[in-house]
């Protein structure tokens, strides 16, 4: 519930952003930090946030809620331990393994390798215990 609370604010957040001028709030935020905007890294993300459109934005927000409503529903039926909530908890899980596996075909990542290994034993884990783990009290 915590991360859908917390993606809920974020997509708020982006949502506030599709109105402002990108590069200015990012040029606020490196003053703010005491970074200097002139060194190239920070020039470089400068031009592509300048191209970045509200319509962008506001794809991104709508994403971000929609994940964050979902994640909300799923820790509310998992904090009930509604049987349906541990079964989306373990398709939620199972959905990543096919796109790690698109990455690693594209090119091999050991930190992608790893990651996959670990969602792949997170899922066996929760499916082999679901009667367990998501049993309705």
């Amino acid at each position: 519930m915590l991360k859908g609370a917390l993606l809920l604010l974020l997509a708020l957040g982006v949502y506030n952003l599709s109105e402002s001028n990108l590069p200015d709030q990012f040029l606020r935020l490196l003053e703010w930090l005491r970074i200097d905007p002139e060194k190239k890294f920070f020039s470089d993300l400068m031009r592509r946030i300048a191209a970045i459109t509200p319509a962008n934005v506001i794809w991104l927000a709508s994403g971000t809620l929609l994940y964050s409503l979902f994640s909300l529903v799923e820790g509310i039926g998992l904090f009930f331990r509604w049987r349906w909530a541990g079964y989306l908890a373990i398709g939620e899980s199972a959905f990543f393994v096919p796109i790690e596996i698109f990455e690693l075909m594209k090119s091999f990542s050991i930190t992608v390798f790893v990651i996959m290994i670990l969602n792949i034993l997170m899922v066996w884990y929760l499916f082999q215990n679901r009667a367990r783990l998501f049993r309705h009290h």
